[in-house]
């Protein structure tokens, strides 16, 4: 053996028993984080601290080469510690998430907004018992859609005081200047005050129209989501999101106007059919990939059913953690825009309506995904029925995908995903966004 080889192997032992040490010490530390933010409710999710870390230290190598590998060893260690917190935060409830025991258990998460926190329930069978979640005691809108069993929105009007309930058109459609002005109409005719309440009983269209009526009548009253649609359960329902389609662009006249309570009841999806529910799907590996390893390799490894309400309940931690960080998306938020860039522009392009949302976004998040995990991105998709080979029209995809508010002249920010459970917001040139979605995608 060389004296070279040996001097290298003995530093390289030296290194590794030190790191050793200094890995359990991390670890330590990582604890010691976990018990501090479960002190003060903070979310374990922090991915503007990350990387302001990793800028800083990687500050230190000079050398190019050097650094892009010890940026994704730090990525790498980042990951690992996240992991660990919530493994903590499994094994006893994090501050402001309550668990009842027994067989059908209650989650309860607290959205820490400030003076518009909220809670979100999520228990089986909690429509039933809506009346001891809600204050339903005062004159209450119920907007459901044709799509919605009539038993839903009828076991909630029996448990209020005085209610109407007013039935719009399934789909994107409804999400108009008329209907809006309709709810508006309707709250007036019955002499809606101040006091009394909005509740959706449906998924995102339902929940976006009434959300923005409640936020504009009477400068604002309160609102209840009841989300009815995988989609809406893990996603649209929170975080304050109201808006309609005006002009031919999606949601584009909306406000941030958040409920006052959401029930999540994963019964209601038993009368959705699988197509729905793989719409849903979409919006859980969207989450999974940009925050969630651990819940990325779930649905690559486990029977999606059999862990539904994990995947729920796993979805709105990673929502409530981005949006607590960012309400008003002025930054981090931008990541629960992964894969909607072009996934907008797949679902509003001519041609192209008879695709569900997330089917459009499940698309969108492919080119925004790097080599190294594409294929297995694809999978996880095709597994969940997700993956679509389509005749693409570009032209009126970027004619779509980039008239509405997330572009910026000819650039616009997107969400890359090169490794499950992390991310990085990059600012791009439209037309390159559309060249990397034709060549992974199809020209």
């Amino acid at each position: 053996m060389s004296n070279k080889l040996e001097e290298a192997r003995k530093i390289i032992n030296e290194v590794d028993s030190k790191m050793a040490q200094l890995f359990v010490k991390r670890m330590r530390a990582a604890e010691m984080v976990y018990e501090h933010k479960k002190e003060y409710g903070l979310p374990i999710l922090d991915p503007i601290r990350e990387a302001a870390v990793i800028e800083k230290n990687s500050a230190q190598i000079e050398d190019d080469v050097l650094k892009g590998y010890y940026i994704d060893y730090l990525k790498h260690m980042m990951a690992i510690s996240r992991a660990y917190q919530y493994r903590m935060q499994d094994a006893c409830s994090d501050v402001g998430e309550t668990r009842d025991t027994g067989a059908n258990d209650e989650m309860t998460i607290h959205m820490n907004l400030g003076q518009d926190s909220y809670d979100i329930v999520v228990k089986r069978g909690l429509l039933a018992k809506a009346g001891q979640q809600l204050n339903l005691n005062r004159r209450a809108l119920i907007v459901t859609d044709t799509g919605v069993p009539v038993s839903y929105s009828t076991a909630l009007a029996a448990q209020c005081k005085e209610s109407i309930i007013y039935t719009v058109e399934s789909g994107e459609a409804s999400k108009s200047l008329d209907v809006f002005g309709q709810l508006l109409q309707t709250m007036l005719d019955h002499g809606f005050s101040r006091k009394d309440c909005v509740v959706a009983v449906g998924g995102g269209v339902v929940g976006d129209l009434s959300g923005f009526a409640a936020s504009a009548y009477m400068r604002g009253i309160d609102f209840y989501n009841i989300p009815t649609t995988l989609l809406s359960q893990i996603d649209s329902s929170i975080g304050g999101k109201t808006a309609i389609n005006f002009g031919g662009v999606k949601n584009v006249v909306g406000a941030f106007y958040q409920p006052k309570k959401v029930l999540i009841d994963p019964d209601l999806l038993q009368t959705l059919p699988q197509r729905q529910i793989a719409n849903g799907f979409a919006e859980a590996i969207k989450m999974s990939l940009t925050s969630d390893k651990a819940l990325f390799e779930l649905f690559e490894d486990q029977d999606i059913k059999d862990n539904l309400d994990e995947i729920i309940i796993r979805s709105l931690k990673i929502k409530k953690a981005v949006v607590e960080q960012d309400e008003k998306e002025k930054g981090l938020r931008k990541i629960l825009n992964f894969g909607h860039t072009i996934g907008h522009g797949i679902e509003s392009s001519e041609g192209m309506s008879e695709l569900y949302h997330g089917e459009c976004v499940a698309l969108g998040m492919i080119p925004m995904c790097g080599e190294k995990i594409r294929q297995r991105v694809i999978d996880v998709l095709k597994k969940c029925d997700l993956y679509r080979e389509l005749e693409y029209d570009w032209k009126k995809i970027t004619e779509a995908a980039f008239h509405d508010k997330k572009a910026d002249g000819d650039t616009v920010t997107v969400t890359m995903v090169n490794e499950p459970g992390s991310f990085e917001l990059k600012t791009m040139k439209c037309l390159d966004v559309i060249e990397l979605a034709k060549s992974c995608l199809g020209g």
